[in-house]
């Protein structure tokens, strides 16, 4: 089974969609812009079910140190996703400040794009492969775009790493045939709107996530 990250859920139904499939990382996304937005109050609330069950992710952009204390102590995720222009420097210091393990978001779009992943070797837990925003793009991701899969092949790398970016039920088995991901990212792909997450979507990708 490739193990899966269900990213971007706000509602009790769907978080409990995704942990009764066996999604191994569920993911709270705290960052105004996203339509998939949720307080830490609130976040710290609705996780509180998938403790012991799945990892929770708390997913920021660019975050300053009020919001990562905030986060670490209203919310204490096991893992803090940098889903910005964050430094290998900048993780280091929110791993320090939060106590929380590193998932690292890089854009891709083409072989150029990973000139500097091995500067992230001993800093983030788990990277996590996106496709890289149009310029000018307000969110950084989450916006059911993929890049060419086959860039992932015979990549050596030092942690056990995330598929992301326009994944779904329907390509899932494909994607991870030909990238040969161990783990998968998806958030869109299970969606019926922007933002709002359809248990049954999760279901079927879970579903999918099993076979692969």
């Amino acid at each position: 089974m490739t193990l899966t990250k269900i990213c971007g859920l706000t509602t009790p139904d769907t978080l409990d969609a995704a942990l009764g499939g066996g999604a191994a990382f569920v993911g709270a996304v705290v960052f105004p812009k996203s339509p998939r937005h949720i307080p830490p109050l609130h976040a710290a609330t609705l996780f509180d079910r998938a403790r012991g069950k799945a990892k929770v992710v708390a997913v920021l952009v660019d975050p300053d140190d009020a919001l990562l204390s905030e986060v670490a102590l209203i919310l204490r995720p096991d893992f803090i996703q940098l889903h910005g222009h964050e430094t290998p420097q900048r993780a280091a210091q929110v791993r320090r400040l939060t106590g929380a393990g590193v998932i690292k978001a890089l854009p891709i779009r083409d072989e150029a794009d990973f000139a500097g992943v091995a500067d992230w070797n001993g800093v983030a837990d788990h990277l996590l492969f996106d496709a890289r925003p149009p310029k000018g793009a307000d969110l950084p991701g989450g916006v059911g775009a993929s890049f060419d899969w086959r860039l992932m092949q015979n990549r050596a790398l030092a942690a056990n790493w995330f598929l992301a970016g326009g994944l779904s039920a329907e390509n899932l088995t494909e994607a991870v045939r030909i990238s040969g991901a161990p783990m998968v990212d998806v958030s869109s792909g299970v969606e019926s709107a922007p933002g709002v997450k359809d248990p049954a979507l999760i279901k079927a990708f879970l579903d999918a996530a099993s076979r692969s």
